[in-house]
């Protein structure tokens, strides 16, 4: 980990910029502040966005694929809802075995990594009382 982090540190200050692991690119322009809190903040961004962002990445591809496939195999069940890593789905209960399935397949198959993506999937009458 402190291999990841000195080299993250190490490409900001070259780049004042760092990107997830799809391309996208965030600036790190107080990479080389004089002001140490200034500094410090974007430190910190530096080494958060390559892991949060790709995280985030990953979310958008698989929500993108399920929607697609939510309207390809003309299913009634709805994508309503994004938080942070969960995303929430009204199903029908005729349909709650098919979303399963499709929604861990498509999540922990959105791109291939080092280490395993998992997913848990809850079924409840609202969000509050899931499983």
């Amino acid at each position: 980990m402190r291999s990841f982090i000195d080299a993250t540190l190490d490409q900001a200050r070259r780049d004042q910029k760092v990107t997830t692991l799809f391309g996208r690119v965030r600036p790190i322009p107080d990479i080389h502040s004089k002001n140490s809190n200034l500094r410090g903040f974007a430190e910190r961004t530096a080494v958060n966005t390559p892991l949060q962002g790709t995280a985030a990445d990953l979310i958008k591809i698989a929500m993108i694929r399920i929607d697609a496939e939510l309207r390809e195999r003309k299913l009634r069940s709805r994508m309503l809802l994004q938080v942070h890593d969960e995303l929430v789905f009204e199903v029908p209960e005729d349909e709650v075995d098919t979303m399963r399935r499709l929604v861990t397949d498509r999540m922990e198959n959105v791109h291939t990594l080092k280490v395993p993506l998992r997913v848990e999937v809850g079924v409840g009458p609202n969000w509050r009382d899931m499983e």
